[in-house]
């Protein structure tokens, strides 16, 4: 009888190595991880369909599934709550605090990086450790400044000082993207006449629209999730956004009502799911850049 090749057996011995080795050293960490990041949501949307006594009463429920699906929960938000009241005003508040924090970012990343003057690197530091400092010690004196100009209790407390703290960061994360651009294309379009304005607006920008989407959106999601300063500066439930709003309006004494506050949860997540499921992509090239070059 002829005897197997050796090296069929080494080949062999060495796919069974390597799979048992991505088994346990990528597959099996990767769906920890993906349980431990994913069973959150999951149990907000099952807890989101489950009725008050299934949550409350039913002691041989499975606190996992849901064993009679109902949509009580969100129809309460939308017919006995301000809920669609929060979410305009969280809308009309993300993005016009995030389109301030983009127009100083861009305008600020582009001069930090292309123009040279005396202090520029100095200025790039400062305007970045402004980011790290805690919202919890800007609020004091912005909460004069909100009272003194009369902004209490509207967007307006809330659009003006959102970006003291969105646009450092997108002033450093755009101003490593702009690096990355190559030079010598403006240097030439300034040769032929352009403007450098023209120059910035004409060739640095439409290169840089994935740093600009990424600081877009890592701008919208600080916004659209903001906590101290809403809670701080809006008192009505008609100017509360979605965070304050749900937190504050529906839990009542020592009852939280758990269904109608996952169901606010879910329909809080929509926005910032869709808007990473389409530009993702953008989002980690513009930080990667941004990290690499800032």
């Amino acid at each position: 009888m002829a005897q197997a090749n050796p090296s069929v057996h080494m080949v062999r011995g060495s796919r069974w190595s390597y799979g048992v080795q991505r088994l346990l050293f990528f597959w099996l960490p990767m769906l920890f991880f993906l349980v431990v990041l994913l069973f959150p949501f999951y149990w907000m949307i099952v807890t989101s369909f489950k009725t008050d006594t299934e949550l409350y009463y039913d002691r041989k429920a499975n606190p996992f599934l849901v064993n009679t699906p109902t949509l009580g929960q969100y129809l309460f938000l939308f017919e006995k709550s301000s809920f669609v009241q929060w979410t305009i005003n969280t809308v009309i508040i993300s993005v016009s605090s995030t389109a301030i924090s983009l127009i100083c970012g861009v305008l600020a990343g582009y001069a930090l990086a292309r123009l040279r003057f005396k202090g520029a690197s100095v200025l790039a530091s400062a305007i970045f450790v402004t980011y790290l400092v805690p919202q919890s010690l800007l609020f004091l004196p912005l909460q004069d400044v909100v009272r003194s100009l009369q902004l209490y209790d509207t967007p307006w407390a809330l659009i003006l000082t959102y970006p003291t703290f969105l646009i450092p960061f997108c002033t450093w994360l755009l101003m490593g993207y702009f690096k990355t651009v190559p030079q010598e294309l403006e240097e030439a379009a300034l040769i032929d006449g352009a403007s450098r304005f023209k120059a910035m607006y004409r060739i640095a920008m439409p290169l840089a629209v994935p740093g600009i989407l990424s600081a877009g959106i890592f701008a919208f999601t600080l916004s659209w999730n903001e906590y101290i300063y809403a809670l701080i500066f809006l008192s009505s439930s008609a100017a509360k956004t979605i965070p304050i709003g749900i937190t504050s309006e529906l839990i009542r004494s020592d009852a939280p009502s758990y269904g109608q506050l996952m169901a606010g949860a879910v329909l809080g997540s929509i926005p910032i799911a869709i808007a990473y499921s389409f530009l993702v992509e953008y989002y980690v090239a513009g930080l990667s850049a941004g990290a690499v070059k800032g």
